[in-house]
Order: structure tokens, then C-alpha cells, then sequence
């Protein structure tokens, strides 16, 4: 007995002094880590608390504090976000030395809740790794759904949502000016613009008032509320408290969306196994990718079909009628802008027809007008963030692997080092702005690999809506002493903080052309 007490004392020694030599060697090693990482000298940084970093230093809007603390300590930044070590930017020297340079290092993206719940567990082009199943979707994408053919394939249906928005604006406008919400016509014009594309299917405006619509409006709202970074992501510990509920919310929602998108398929499935008139129809995004299924159905899944539908709702719907609103927002606040507009339009356009997407690149002040509100109010302030794989150097600064990167995009389109009179709304400012000097000072749909690859669709979305509206209608504040209120909203992708409305009525010199609609 006393032989095995003395036994059982020796082991126990041994485990507390190894445990205690272990823990010992971890400490060393962090240290080590710490001051190898203090002699590589790694960029500026604000003082931080244990655990939360420099979480308790942020308040919304983000990008405006994120700017404050550049102003502060420069613009490349190191900064702690809970247990995730993150390089803010806001210069385009580092833009450009990150995305050029630093492109492949810098083409992960994190990995996020959002990502796991809400892009099918890191598949979708958003969100999955670079690597061979990212370039595979990212070519999928390039040449299925945003090539020069394809888009044009889909001209008739951006022609029809934009007259239809038109059309319901002049019978309600015709003889007087009328009051009009716009938030909700130009999110409904977008909306209809991506889900015909996609599904061949209008949800809102005329005879689209159903069940199926307002739970597809509801599932979107959900998840653009959800659908940024969460306090979870960067402190781990919270999802043992079910920190406010915001991963049980995601898995909710996930299953809404994956249930509708389901939907979506099965239909089009089975309208392609049925009698089809090819002549009246436009194949869809959906029709595309069950083509590709049935060449190799073990990789064209149902849910990667999914993911690419969901892709396409979530980033191109709210951010191009936020764009709208935003430019109609600016448009009413300076008139004269919006007069030079119209002037371009009749003198080029006339009065017996629409502009058409063949008429935007004669028609530039028109597009420096979509180009200046990107510029002030970016659909993305904070860039979709990076994550680098490997060990780096941003500005002679070190930046070690699986450092989430971070580009204030809206920052840097107000610097006043890179633009003269930064905050004004000047369109002027982007005719003949050419060459590859600007590439990093204007940057609302982000750079490199893993820039949009939606630009396009969206450039000509929002460039046909915008010059049917100032070419059909005359337009008026609600108040002539008080300007439209320009404060940013709280979200991802910076909406108006109170929704615009406006004066409208139909123009006399394009009524006899609008009554034939």
C-alpha cells in the first residue's frame, strides 16, 4: 500500500511538472512570436484592451470611425478585432501595392459566420477560398452570367422594368407635380431586373402583388440585416452565450432562403422538361446552370446553383437602388447638375424614344453623375475584406499570414490628398479621367481577383434607370427651402438614413411619348 501511495505520488509529479514545462515552453514561444513580431516592425497601432481589442472603439457609421482613426495614425493600420489581427488601408499607394503586387496573397476572404450559414458553407464566389473551386465558379460567372453576350441577351428585360418604372410614374404624375417615395420603385426595378435574369419571374409592379413575393421581399430583408461580420466572429466565446442570437438567426434564415431558392429550381426544372416555345423565350441564369448540371452533376449541385442565386440577390439588388436613390438625392440638392443632365439627354435623345443602353456611351455626364455618387456614397464603403495566406509587407510594414485586410473605400474617395474639394458633388471631375493612375483612387467595386464581377450589369442598370427618369420628368425637392436629407443609414452597404421622396411630374416635352407606353 505504501509502495502504490508512493507510486501514485511520482506520477502525479510528473504530470504537474510536465504540465508545468509545457506551459512553461508556450509562454516562451508566444514571446518569442511577440517580440519577432515587434522586430518586424508592423504598422501603427491605437492601444487595445485584453480580448476585445479595438472592438470598443467602433460605433456606427464604421467607415467614418475607421477614417478618424486613420487621420489619427496613418493609412496602413493594425488593428485587433477580438482574437482576428486586421490591416486597415485607406491610401491608393497601399491599395495599390495590395492588389497589385499582393493580389494573390491577399485572395482569401475570412471565414465568417455569414459565410458558413449564408453562402453554403464557404462555396459561393463570395465566399469560398482561392483556390481551383473559386476560379472554377469565378469563370462560371464570368461567361455565364456577366459576359458582353450574356448581358445582352438580357437588354429586353432591363428595357421593360425601366419603362414599366416610367409608366407608373407618369399615371400618377401626368398633369401635376405628385409627392413619390423612390426608395421602394427603384428597389423593386432592381429586384424584378436580377430575379427575371435569374429565375424569368417579376415579383413586384404589375399583377406581382402575391405570397411568393412577399416572402421573397421578407427573406432579403432578413438577410441584408445579418448579413455583415458579427460580434461572434471575432470573440468565439459569445457563441457559447448565444450572443443575441445572431448565428441561431442566420441558420433561420438560411433555411427560408434555401427553401425559396429550392423552389426556383424545381420550377425550372421542371419548365425545361415540358413544351417549350423557344422563340418566346429568354433562357435564364437558372436554365444555364441545370445545362452545366447535366454535364457534371457531381459538381453543378443544386446547392452550388443556390449559391450563385443567392450571390446574385444579396449583392446585386439593394446596392444598385441604393446607388439610385443616392444620385437622385444628389440631383435634387443641385439642380444646376441636373439641368446640364437633361440638356445632354434632349440634345442627344430627343423626345420620340427612351435612352437606350446603346446611348450611355454617348451620353458621358450621365455616367460621371453614376461614377461621382459611387465616388461620395460607395454601395460598399468597407470593401468586401481579404484575408492573406501568407506572410507579407504592405507599405514596408510586415503583415503576417491569416491577417483580415481591410480597405475604407469610402475614405479614400473623400481624401483631400487625392481629390480637390473631396466632399462636393462634382460629376465634372470624372470626364476624361482615364489611365491607370486613378485605378486606386476610385474603387466602389473593389480590385484584383476578387473585385465585383457584377460592374457591368450594375453601371448599365443604374445608368439607363437614371436617364429615363431625368428624361421623362421633371423633379423637385419636397421642400424648397430644405435640401434632401444626405445622412447615411446603419448597414453594409450604407442605405439612406431616411428614404427618399421627391416632387415628380411628367415632363410636356416627352408627354406624347410617355402616353404610348
Amino acid at each position: 500500500m505504501y509502495i502504490f501511495m508512493l507510486m501514485m505520488e511520482g506520477t502525479w509529479l510528473f504530470i504537474v511538472s510536465s504540465t508545468s514545462f509545457l506551459f512553461f515552453l508556450l509562454i516562451l514561444k508566444h514571446s518569442f512570436h511577440r517580440r519577432t513580431q515587434y522586430y518586424k516592425n508592423l504598422p501603427p497601432s491605437p492601444a487595445s484592451f485584453p480580448i476585445i481589442g479595438h472592438l470598443h472603439l467602433f460605433k456606427e457609421p464604421f467607415h467614418r470611425e475607421l477614417q478618424s482613426l486613420s487621420n489619427k495614425y496613418g493609412s496602413i493600420l493594425k488593428l485587433s478585432f477580438g482574437s482576428r489581427n486586421v490591416l486597415l488601408i485607406s491610401s491608393p499607394s497601399a491599395v495599390e501595392e495590395a492588389f497589385s503586387k499582393n493580389d494573390v496573397a491577399f485572395a482569401n476572404r475570412p471565414r465568417l459566420l455569414v459565410g458558413k450559414y449564408l453562402n453554403y458553407n464557404y462555396t459561393t464566389v463570395g465566399a469560398a477560398p482561392y483556390g481551383q473551386h473559386w476560379r472554377n465558379l469565378r469563370r462560371l460567372t464570368a461567361l455565364e452570367i456577366f459576359s458582353t453576350s450574356r448581358l445582352n441577351t438580357f437588354l429586353s428585360i432591363r428595357r421593360d422594368e425601366v419603362r414599366l418604372l416610367v409608366k407608373n410614374l407618369h399615371e400618377s404624375s401626368s398633369h401635376s407635380f405628385t409627392r413619390v417615395e423612390m426608395k421602394s420603385k427603384l428597389s423593386e426595378l432592381s429586384f424584378n431586373v436580377i430575379m427575371r435574369m435569374v429565375a424569368g419571374k417579376r415579383y413586384f409592379g404589375v399583377k406581382a402583388d402575391n405570397e411568393e413575393a412577399k416572402r421573397f421581399r421578407d427573406i432579403t430583408k432578413e438577410i441584408f440585416e445579418i448579413g455583415g461580420a458579427s460580434p461572434e466572429d471575432f470573440i468565439p466565446a459569445l457563441r457559447w452565450w448565444n450572443y443575441k442570437s445572431i448565428e441561431k438567426r442566420m441558420k433561420i434564415v438560411q433555411k427560408k432562403a434555401d427553401s425559396f431558392m429550392q423552389s426556383l429550381i424545381d420550377e425550372q426544372r421542371t419548365t425545361r422538361n415540358g413544351p417549350v416555345d423557344e422563340g418566346e423565350k429568354t433562357k435564364t441564369m437558372i436554365d444555364s446552370m441545370l445545362s452545366l448540371q447535366e454535364s457534371d452533376p457531381n459538381y453543378y449541385t443544386d446547392d452550388i446553383i443556390k449559391g450563385i442565386i443567392l450571390t446574385l440577390l444579396s449583392a446585386g439588388t439593394d446596392t444598385s437602388a441604393g446607388t439610385m436613390e443616392w444620385a437622385m438625392s444628389l440631383l435634387l440638392n443641385h439642380p444646376a447638375v441636373l439641368k446640364k443632365a437633361r440638356a445632354e439627354l434632349d440634345n442627344y435623345v430627343g423626345n420620340e424614344r427612351l435612352a437606350d443602353e446603346s446611348d450611355l456611351a454617348k451620353l458621358p455626364y450621365i455616367q460621371s453623375i453614376v461614377n461621382e455618387t459611387l465616388r461620395l456614397y460607395p454601395a460598399a464603403p468597407l470593401l468586401v475584406p481579404h484575408e492573406s495566406s501568407e506572410d507579407t509587407t504592405i507599405g514596408g510594414y510586415y503583415v503576417p499570414r491569416q491577417t483580415m485586410l481591410m480597405v475604407n473605400a469610402w475614405a479614400i474617395h473623400r481624401d483631400p490628398k487625392v481629390w480637390d474639394d473631396p466632399t462636393s458633388f462634382k460629376p465634372e471631375r470624372f470626364e476624361g479621367l482615364k489611365g491607370e493612375s486613378e485605378t486606386y483612387k476610385f474603387i466602389p467595386f473593389g480590385l484584383g481577383r476578387r473585385a465585383c464581377p457584377g460592374a457591368g450589369l450594375a453601371n448599365r442598370v443604374m445608368g439607363l434607370a437614371l436617364a429615363a427618369l431625368i428624361q421623362c420628368f421633371e423633379w423637385e425637392r419636397i421642400s424648397e427651402e430644405e435640401e434632401v436629407d444626405m445622412t447615411e443609414g446603419t448597414g453594409i452597404t450604407m442605405p439612406k438614413a431616411k428614404p427618399l421622396e421627391a416632387m415628380c411630374q411628367s415632363r410636356e416635352f416627352m408627354s406624347t411619348f410617355l402616353s404610348q407606353l
